[in-house]
């Protein structure tokens, strides 16, 4: 039986460190009924102690799911709306920047599948229990870096999984966040006159989890730390504004930065709805394909 509702229910991914780590705390200190979707359950776990320890009334549920395995998250999705009456919001927030090729079990490039593909497949999992709030939002986390993603080829792109450098990660990195604003303002078209939104953000350069790979990332990030540049607090706002702020529960289908905060123009051709609805089209055949 679905569980009854006590506060907006929110599923939030990449929990367990960074801006969501941060929003998690935000978002439980405003009421809400947290999901954490996590890989890592002693990681998910820690984010709810934290959310606890600040709030210990705090309604929270870890869900194991591995973001590279689609069909993983396809089933997490599926349980999340069978056993709740509704989801008000969803926040794809999870993310990597792998700085050398890795492919999924599913025989995808990682950066695609966990950056794109994932939200891509929990959104689609989980729109029967946002259909059944009042109100519901989606808010994706992109990244300006979507303007350095190259040449955008389709379908190729999904798929590629050619070798690059560390340097050649960053257009790759790029292409993901592109293909996410992309997927949000085509979503929002399709979910015109439902009681779903979706828009999505760019946090701004955070050092939380700055390039994990790297090896003398972590130095780097206490030294930005320091010099108070890049301060993570900053994009997690940005997050949990677009998921409960009044002036954006009936706007969809925006990108909105933190620099101002405003709203801008995504790069193309991510501004181009013709693109966007290929891009839904070819996603859907790869999906049949690799999950069906």
């Amino acid at each position: 039986m679905p569980t009854p509702p006590t506060g907006p229910v929110v599923v939030l991914t990449g929990a367990t460190s960074g801006l969501g780590c941060l929003a998690a705390l935000d978002l439980a200190a405003r009421g809400a009924h947290l999901i954490l979707p996590a890989r890592d359950p002693d990681r998910a776990q820690a984010t709810v102690d934290a959310v606890r320890a600040r709030n210990p009334s705090a309604r929270t549920e870890v869900v194991e799911v591995d973001l590279t395995r689609l069909h993983q998250v396809r089933a997490a999705g599926r349980r999340i709306a069978q056993q709740h009456e509704h989801v008000d919001v969803l926040v794809n927030n999870a993310g990597v920047h792998a700085f050398t090729p890795r492919t999924t079990v599913d025989g995808l490039p990682q950066m695609v599948a966990v950056n794109y593909l994932a939200p891509w497949v929990l959104t689609q999992a989980l729109l029967p229990a946002l259909r059944r709030s009042a109100a519901a939002r989606v808010v994706t986390v992109a990244s300006e870096a979507s303007r350095r993603h190259g040449t955008l080829s389709l379908p190729d792109d999904l798929t590629d999984l050619s070798p690059f450098t560390a340097r050649g990660s960053s257009p790759r990195y790029g292409k993901t966040k592109l293909l996410d604003i992309m997927f949000t303002l085509e979503l929002a078209e399709r979910l015109r006159g439902t009681s779903v939104v979706a828009n999505c953000l760019d946090p701004g350069f955070n050092v939380t989890g700055l390039g994990r790979d790297l090896r003398l990332a972590r130095p780097l990030e206490l030294l930005l730390t320091r010099l108070r540049i890049g301060d993570p607090r900053r994009g997690a706002g940005l997050i949990v504004h677009l998921a409960t702020h009044p002036s954006y529960g009936n706007v969809s289908g925006r990108y909105v930065t933190v620099r101002g905060p405003r709203e801008i123009t995504p790069a193309a051709p991510a501004d181009d709805p013709a693109a966007r609805r290929r891009l839904w089209n070819v996603t859907e055949e790869l999906l049949h394909e690799r999950v069906p």
